[in-house]
């Protein structure tokens, strides 16, 4: 039975962990101040044989990232912390900001300290303010403590656009510009914020990196499956199941422990019907493959990806074709019109969809919508047209049938859709659900 293993939340089981003593009194900070005694290169190459991996989507070995960065050019290092984190069913991150703060602080020193840079930037979701004025408490305690050691942490609110949680369009916003991709090469170890060599991470893999450097690289790659897949990952558990929440488990436990020993199973006497393992923009999978184990290696043999580690289950009474409306919808509206196959292409597959929905379709209007959604994979600037495309395509591919039949009979779930059960946020700790949704 699978069970939870605390390494990015060690010390908040009971509750968040805000404050500096409390923090230090856990432990906190003893892992910057070994790091500090090592050379910068030895502290990348922990990070390097520890296996970590970006833990924001993209799953790019994060040791390997930082030894990208362009040496000599006579400009400053970057450090930048993604904390935009807006993908549909994700809120790890927000909960590692508002429980262990300190800890995300002490990555960016250390992290900073390995790539030679003393100017950190984290570029918050502007709808997070409670976690801006944790992070920015914390902030105040590690000043005043004098722990900072010359770095400056510069926190920077976002204005609340899913292209920002791009990287290159994340140092667009950052430096007072709209927020678009930028063509690659250059890329950004090479020229990225401010046209200097910067290093882009997410929350959760810069709040990992104190525990590699406490544990060690050996003892820390034993946790997981390495070598592809080493570690925990806080999961984000959502939609219709019985306790839904965050959930830092070591990777290789299987969707079917995660859904059923941890999440309780679904509510209701219902059955599943399909799981989205990576937040929205993956493929979905259906309820017979929810025996593969989560790491990198099995998610790609099963046709879909890890993503950002939002679990969204949906049971019997969802409709297929409502839910891929719906996404299909929000990558329309999020879509920054930088790219003609996205902008035009995100419209289509959405006009298409509510013909399908309102039974006004033709019957050729299916393949035309994975026609669309092929125009639309691998030709965008940046992933948000494959996010829109993806889900869309699995959709019709597991779930045919379903689609077919709104175009002879209308939709089968008769107003019976769970769609609002399934997209609706939940409270991390009480399990309960929330008005506003945790992005």
């Amino acid at each position: 039975m699978a069970s939870e293993q605390f390494v990015v939340l060690a010390g908040a089981e009971a509750g968040p962990l805000t404050k500096l003593a409390d923090y230090r009194a856990a432990g906190g900070f003893e892992a910057l101040a070994k790091a500090r005694t090592m050379e910068p290169a030895q502290v990348v190459q922990e990070i390097l044989d520890s296996g970590l991996r970006g833990r924001g989507g993209a799953f790019f070995p994060t040791g390997r990232k930082a030894s990208f960065l362009a040496q000599g050019t006579g400009k400053p290092t970057y450090l930048v912390v993604n904390a935009d984190e807006s993908e549909p069913g994700t809120f790890k991150d927000r909960e590692i900001m508002f429980t262990v703060p300190h800890r995300l602080i002490e990555g960016c020193l250390i992290t900073a300290h390995g790539i030679g840079c003393d100017r950190v930037f984290i570029y918050i979701r502007g709808e997070y303010l409670h976690e801006f004025e944790v992070i920015k408490a914390a902030l105040e305690e590690v000043h005043g403590a004098d722990l900072l050691g010359g770095v400056t942490i510069v926190l920077h609110r976002g204005a609340g656009a899913y292209i920002c949680g791009e990287e290159t369009a994340l140092l667009e916003s950052l430096e007072g510009k709209r927020g678009q991709p930028r063509t690659k090469p250059p890329f950004p170890a090479v020229a990225g914020l401010y046209a200097s060599p910067s290093l882009i991470n997410n929350v959760e893999t810069i709040a990992t990196v104190p525990k590699i450097v406490e544990l060690g690289a050996k003892e820390y790659a034993k946790i997981g499956v390495p070598p592809d897949s080493s570690g925990t990952r806080v999961f984000s558990l959502s939609g219709n199941v019985a306790k839904a929440g965050n959930y830092e488990l070591p990777m290789g436990v299987t969707l079917r422990e995660l859904i059923y020993d941890v999440g309780g199973g679904i509510p209701n006497g219902r059955e599943l019907k399909a799981v989205i393992p990576g937040g929205s923009s993956v493929p979905v999978l259906t309820a017979d493959q929810i025996d593969v184990p989560l790491d990198a290696t099995s998610m790609a043999e099963a046709g879909s990806m890890l993503g950002s580690g939002a679990i969204i289950v949906i049971d019997d009474r969802c409709c297929m074709v409502q839910l891929g409306l719906r996404v299909a919808q929000f990558y329309m509206h999020e879509s920054c019109g930088k790219c003609t196959p996205c902008r035009e292409g995100t419209r289509w597959m959405v006009q298409i969809l509510e013909s399908i929905e309102a039974g006004t379709a033709a019957q050729g209007d299916l393949d035309l919508l994975l026609d669309v959604c092929d125009r639309i994979l691998g030709k965008c600037l940046c992933p948000l047209g494959d996010a829109a495309a993806m889900p869309v395509a699995s959709y019709i591919d597991k779930f045919r049938a379903e689609f077919r039949e709104h175009l002879e009979s209308g939709c089968p779930m008769h107003g019976e859709s769970s769609l609002e059960n399934v997209l609706a946020p939940v409270d991390q700790h009480t399990h309960d659900p929330v008005a506003q949704v945790p992005a």
